[in-house]
């Protein structure tokens, strides 16, 4: 069985440029859309008469329609469902996150109010869902993956802008590279393999030996990793950074004109509070572009 695209909804900008995103990226695919409101009354919507119920099932109900139109006006080829779920937002699109091939919200950059994407909800979803999640700004349109056209303008039309992934061989790679990699396949974009090294303490005077190790060291380990993807994916063109710096930012600059950026995040015991890392939780505050959050073991 097929898993399907899942986008949370709740009619905000931000969530419904994630479902154009989403609806687009299930295209790519071949894969069904899901589109999922959270209903946070406590009861089905169907089992209560309450006036103080009638607006919110209302507005639950109008959001999901507006979306389905839009949605079937833009990709009549993609196969929709909507559906309504009757628990708080964030237990909502983990359990629908839990069971597709990957799961795509409006990202406001957890700042400001309103929209149950942004803040504490988003943040939990991300830290909790076993599958990836992509995160979608309110300004970003299907044009705005490609590069600009002759007048300077994204265009359909044009070449797919860059993957960018961001890889730490220390940890598990391969859900995050089997998602770069596809990503990138299905766009026939060229793919930019981040991998950043520091040097440790040393004295001044071998400071300049360590440096040429560390960085050798560090290409070798990442030619290791990428050699399968490779011989797996060769038409996809692949750029490697090997590059000394801190992560998050080193991936902030080599994302600044991609069109979709892939980082890793260590699936944790279940504790309270949010628990995404330090890259992660970087680059959902500061990339501009699509973000998607791989979890892996």
């Amino acid at each position: 069985m097929l898993r399907p695209v899942v986008v949370g909804l709740d009619g905000s900008r931000e969530s419904l440029a994630a479902a154009d995103w989403a609806v687009q990226e299930a295209l790519r695919r071949g894969l069904p859309l899901r589109l999922v409101h959270a209903w946070e009354g406590g009861m089905s919507p169907d089992e209560s008469e309450l006036p103080e119920l009638e607006a919110p099932r209302y507005w639950a109900r109008r959001i999901l329609r507006g979306a389905m139109d839009r949605l079937n006006e833009r990709c009549p080829q993609v196969y929709l469902s909507a559906e309504q779920i009757s628990r708080p937002a964030a237990d909502a699109l983990v359990a629908a996150g839990d069971e597709a091939e990957l799961l795509v919200l409006g990202s406001r950059a957890f700042s400001g109010f309103g929209g149950f994407m942004a803040g504490s909800v988003a943040l939990a979803t991300v830290a909790r869902t076993v599958r990836p999640v992509v995160l979608v700004r309110a300004d970003q349109t299907p044009e705005g993956e490609h590069e600009p056209d002759g007048d300077g303008k994204p265009s359909a039309r044009s070449p797919y802008r860059p993957v960018v992934v961001g890889v730490d061989p220390a940890q598990s790679c391969e859900e995050l590279l089997a998602f770069a990699f596809e990503s990138a396949a299905l766009r026939t974009a060229p793919l930019r393999v981040v991998h950043t090294w520091q040097v440790p303490y040393v004295p001044h005077a071998l400071e300049a030996k360590a440096r040429r190790d560390v960085r050798t060291g560090a290409e070798r380990v990442l030619d290791s990793v990428l050699g399968p993807w490779l011989e797996k994916y060769p038409t996809v063109e692949v750029t490697k950074l090997v590059e000394e710096g801190r992560p998050a930012q080193r991936l902030l600059h080599a994302a600044q004109d991609a069109g979709l950026l892939a980082v890793g995040r260590r699936i944790r015991p279940a504790r309270i509070g949010t628990h995404t890392g330090p890259v992660a939780h970087a680059v959902m505050h500061h990339v501009r572009c699509p973000v998607a959050i791989v979890p892996h073991e």
